[in-house]
């Protein structure tokens, strides 16, 4: 028996309208995926990222098929299995000449390559530009805050905060007296504790006069507002006052300068030194002890 297949079924010539579907599709595929890179940057709606990139693997995947159905050469070949381990050179340059007769009946072969290298172009940008685009583009905003020492902390109406009307348990949101409640080192949340009860670094045991401590609002997980207080009543069946997050329940112990001690925050909430005025408000004694959010905003400290 003979080692050359026994070619069963051969047709070649390309239909040319097949081969002016596919290039279609392919410049299609292209333009699509081209409007998905360029909405990324000017307009990211999902519906319309979707529909885009959608689009264009869908059309990719359908000039693929059709070039396979209807462009390529189809052949039907029957070939008995060598029993040899070993490659043979002549099996190589057989099949290096079934590649070059591939193409055999290929009208428009200028016109595909044209309209592959459309679909190429475009599918490429559509995986680069989201990539540039990964995180939020913050530059050094996670480590410049308006706190300074001797700004007052004001409530969310612009009020000066007391310090005596910040009683053991409580909560609340404070603010940069004067300054730009939206940026991103602005908000804090300033509780009360027990100061028996404080375990603070040795630096910051003055940063809590009368127990009350103040910390960035920002989670250092994912950059949610840290909302919740915890304050048990009977600490002998619950754990002791923690801040908590209320997206993915990272929970920061505030009696150890907010180290998180639950849930996926690997970073202690930035510290607010505190002081009482004077007039009995409350002001920063410095800035926030380091960066606001998660490290992936490029924290520095």
């Amino acid at each position: 028996m003979t080692d050359e297949p026994q070619v069963a079924e051969r047709g070649t010539g390309a239909d040319p309208r097949a081969e002016l579907a596919v290039a279609v599709l392919l410049v299609l595929a292209g333009l699509a995926a081209a409007a998905f890179a360029v909405l990324i940057v000017a307009d990211p709606q999902t519906q319309l990222l979707g529909a885009t990139l959608g689009g264009a693997l869908a059309c990719l995947a359908t000039a693929a098929v059709l070039a396979a159905k209807r462009v390529v050469v189809q052949e039907l070949a029957i070939e008995d299995r060598h029993r040899e381990d070993t490659a043979r050179p002549e099996d190589d340059e057989a099949l290096a000449e079934d590649l070059r007769r591939g193409g055999d009946g290929i009208t428009r072969r200028r016109a595909l390559g044209a309209a592959a290298g459309v679909a190429g172009v475009g599918l490429a940008g559509a995986l680069v530009v989201p990539v540039t685009a990964l995180g939020p583009g913050l530059g050094d905003a996670p480590n410049q805050t308006p706190w300074r020492r001797g700004r007052r902390l004001v409530t969310t109406d612009g009020d000066p905060l007391r310090a005596d009307a910040i009683e053991i348990g409580s909560f609340a949101s404070a603010l940069p007296e004067g300054a730009d409640k939206r940026e991103l080192g602005s908000p804090v949340v300033v509780v009360r504790v027990d100061p028996r009860t404080l375990r603070l670094p040795r630096g910051r045991r003055g940063w809590a006069p009368m127990g009350i401590l103040a910390f960035s609002q920002i989670c250092t997980h994912a950059g949610c507002a840290v909302t919740l207080f915890r304050y048990p009543v009977d600490e002998q069946l619950s754990e002791g006052p923690a801040l908590v997050c209320p997206c993915h329940y990272s929970t920061f112990d505030v009696r150890q300068a907010a180290k998180p001690v639950f849930g996926p925050a690997a970073r202690a909430l930035a510290q607010l030194p505190l002081a009482v005025a004077a007039d009995g408000t409350l002001v920063a004694a410095g800035p926030l002890s380091s960066s606001v959010g998660p490290a992936w905003w490029s924290v520095k400290r």
